[in-house]
């Protein structure tokens, strides 16, 4: 099997990950929104929860070292929805 071809079976298993449906919604922050959250939150970039770069909601969005990413999860105790954010760092 050429490279291509295991390329885009990997690329269809993350999409299919992110479909499934107990896997919460994320999304990768853009840097000027990442700024006026961390001020909100009153830290430093690296004080957010970690995240490996190799995880596979990383992977699936896309998410490279350096970046934010927004996990929505659907939670009935917290009115609807919970937003967090992790810090993607490599490994």
């Amino acid at each position: 099997m050429s490279s291509g071809g295991r390329r885009r079976k990997t690329e269809e298993r993350f999409r299919r990950i992110l479909e499934h449906e107990y896997m919460p919604k994320a999304e990768i922050v853009p840097k000027e929104e990442v700024k006026e959250i961390l001020k909100q939150l009153n830290a430093k970039v690296f004080q957010l929860p970690w995240i490996r770069a190799s995880d596979p909601l990383a992977r699936a969005i896309g998410a490279k070292p350096g970046n934010v990413i927004r996990i929505i999860r659907r939670s009935d105790t917290a009115g609807g929805e919970f937003v967090t954010y992790r810090f993607v760092v490599p490994g």
